[in-house]
Order: C-alpha cells, then sequence, then structure tokens
C-alpha cells in the first residue's frame, strides 16, 4: 500500500507509519486489492490528507466507511467525484445545508473538495472497502490509525471544531480535549437516521465556534457544477 501523506502529517503519524501493525494493515489492503475491488482507488486512500493538511485544518468532518459502490469513494468522506450521482446520505447532507446555511443552493454534484480546500479535513474511520461489501475492512487496524489522525489534530492544533455524525463517529469524540476544541454531535445523516439528524443545524453551529475564536468560518456553498478537480 503506497502511504502518500504530505510533510505535515507524515511527522505527525511517524511512529504509526513505522510500526509493524500499520505494515500488517498494508499487507491486508494489498491482499485484498489483488483478489477483488477495493474502493477507493490506491491513489485516493490518503486523499484527505493530501487535500487538508495538518497545519491547515479548521474542521474535522468524521465518516464511517468508504462508499462501497464502483466510482464513488475518492477519498473525501461523503464525497464523490463529479459526474457521479450524489449517494442517500450526502442528499441527506444537502437537504439540511439547505435549511441551515443562508444562500444554500443544492448543486448538480456530489464533490466536496470546495470544503477541503478551506481546511475541512473530511476524513473516514475506515479507509479502504471491497466492493459491495460495508464495513469489509473494519477492525483490521484502519481504526487505530484515525484515532493517531485524530489525536494529532487535538494535541497540534488549537480550537478545531470536531462533527461527529453517528454512534461510531460519537465514540471517537473521546480522543478530543473539549476544553480545547469544539464538538458537535448528531446523527447519521443516512436514510435509517436522517429523521434525527434533520434540523441538528452543524454547518451553522460549527462557524458560530469558529467565529467566537477568532478563525474566519467555512463556505459551506458549492458552486452548482463542478470540474473534474484534483481532490
Amino acid at each position: 500500500m503506497q502511504v502518500a501523506l504530505p510533510p505535515s502529517w507524515r511527522e505527525a503519524l511517524a511512529a504509526e507509519l513505522d510500526a509493524e501493525w500499520f505494515r500488517a494493515l498494508g499487507r491486508f489492503v494489498d491482499a485484498a486489492r489483488a483478489a477483488g475491488p477495493v474502493f477507493p482507488p490506491e491513489r485516493d486512500v490518503f486523499a484527505a490528507f493530501t487535500a487538508t493538511p495538518l497545519d491547515a485544518v479548521r474542521v474535522v468532518l468524521l465518516g464511517q466507511d468508504p462508499y462501497h459502490g464502483a466510482g464513488q469513494a475518492h477519498g473525501l468522506c461523503f464525497s464523490v467525484r463529479p459526474g457521479i450521482a450524489p449517494p442517500p446520505s450526502l442528499r441527506n447532507v444537502y437537504e439540511e445545508l439547505a435549511a441551515d446555511v443562508p444562500g444554500f443552493v443544492r448543486p448538480r454534484h456530489g464533490h466536496l473538495a470546495a470544503w477541503a480546500r478551506q481546511g475541512v479535513l473530511l476524513l473516514n474511520a475506515v479507509l479502504t472497502v471491497e466492493a459491495d461489501r460495508a464495513g469489509s475492512h473494519a477492525r483490521r487496524g484502519w481504526e487505530r490509525f484515525t484515532d493517531t489522525v485524530l489525536a494529532a489534530v487535538n494535541a497540534r492544533r488549537d480550537h478545531v471544531v470536531f462533527l461527529l455524525w453517528g454512534n461510531h463517529a460519537r465514540r471517537k469524540g473521546a480522543l478530543v480535549d473539549r476544553a480545547r476544541h469544539t464538538v458537535i454531535e448528531a446523527a447519521h445523516p443516512s436514510p435509517l437516521s436522517y429523521r434525527a439528524f434533520a434540523g441538528s443545524r452543524p454547518f451553522s453551529r460549527a462557524n458560530a465556534a469558529l467565529v467566537a475564536h477568532g478563525r474566519a468560518p467555512i463556505d459551506w456553498r458549492l458552486p452548482v457544477d463542478a470540474g473534474a478537480g484534483a481532490c
């Protein structure tokens, strides 16, 4: 497994990247790719880190595992590339954005790279998955890796907003010092729990927390049309 990380992330995660358990995780992912389709493509597994270096992180949005349909996952949680129909969870996120963010116009795509470029780390708890097998790479080591990622953000950044949606993400909240950072919890936006997610106003609440600590808010609006982009 090729691990392409920008310098800020590589320095913060160096001990984990050199550990035997992480090398074993890489061997597992490589073997899974040899046996069948694994998403996202290898070049995109660490795309969230490339799009949002550690020293730029202002918000962490935590998903679960990547989309497991062909062509969907590209390394940014909840996001799909232009030309791929937004999955149900992302459509529900757009519904909440329309209710929560003045001026938000539902885009004709599901590409969230514009958020990543503003400092929103679009991180999944598990970074790979086998085709049509949700959760197939859970409990193989990715959770330990992303625990380390969150711990690095917690320790090395100040006044970050953590958006934790669903019970799995909420458990990761134990890694966050809530005296230094803001944690905003909500139900997951999947169709199974959307009624509990609706009305949670995570985007305006995140911006209010950023502004309260002297930081610029995130522009959660997205272009109606999106080009292919690098992310």
